[in-house]
């Protein structure tokens, strides 16, 4: 398996702990308020419409989305959320990328900042690490025959497909994401997940132990940041490596 879907499945189990925790509920809201500015209504502003789909399936109620909507489209007469990408290395040389939604932006570099230092990194500036990523869609969909789904989704217009478990991981361009997840609905497809995410254009292998614990320990403390919405890297560690963390 590769760094990508190691990563997706890392981050796939990682949602499901966060819902549980129901930590994800105000990251939600953040982003649903940050996709609203560019228009309330979720048919025409397909960024909208993808963080109420996932949203919902992460089980946020209704009520904080319509909330969230109202706020970020400017409809409450509150304050809005911007959304920030910071940049940084973590152990090892590893290029780390956080999202986030903030209404403070001094609060949120200072705290990302301080959890960079804490575990071993260091925070960049603006394209420091950037040019090791492209932006692409991701599609996650549960199925039974692995083959028949990877030749409906490279009909259906994916870039490439890497295997999961139980699951194909689908990747499009960055604008047909939309186009391609309609298109393997329609062939009776649930996508698990669909979203826009930065994907390492190049991996860097992690074999040491403690290397590896560290950047888990990063990562996820970045992760529980009340502004931080998505994080992501270009680490590759080995599975039975990644199973000694969990």
């Amino acid at each position: 398996m590769s760094g990508h879907s190691k990563w997706a499945s890392i981050k796939h189990q990682k949602g499901i702990k966060d819902v549980r925790r129901g930590a994800s509920f105000t990251k939600y809201a953040a982003l649903i308020s940050v996709a609203a500015r560019s228009g309330a209504d979720p048919t025409t502003n397909f960024k909208l419409r993808l963080a109420i789909d996932s949203a919902r399936k992460s089980g946020v109620p209704n009520t904080n989305i319509e909330r969230a909507v109202k706020r970020g489209s400017g409809q409450d007469g509150g304050g809005t959320f911007d959304e920030v990408l910071y940049e940084g290395y973590g152990s090892g040389g590893v290029a780390i990328m956080v999202e986030t939604a903030t209404d403070n932006r001094n609060r949120t570099a200072s705290e990302v900042r301080a959890t960079f230092s804490k575990h071993g990194g260091n925070l960049g500036t603006a394209g420091s690490v950037a040019y090791q990523f492209e932006q692409r869609g991701v599609i996650e969909i549960p199925v039974s025959d692995l083959d028949a789904a990877e030749m409906d989704a490279i009909e259906a217009g994916a870039e490439d497909v890497e295997e999961g478990e139980g699951r194909l991981i689908v990747f499009t361009k960055h604008d047909e994401l939309d186009k391609v997840r309609k298109a393997l609905t329609e062939k009776d497809y649930v996508p698990e997940r669909a979203e826009l995410s930065y994907e390492p254009t190049t991996t860097i292998a992690v074999t040491d132990e403690e290397t590896a614990r560290k950047l888990m320990k990063l990562i996820d403390t970045l992760d529980e940041l009340d502004d931080v919405t998505r994080t992501y890297a270009n680490f590759d560690i080995a599975p039975e490596l990644l199973e000694s963390l969990a």
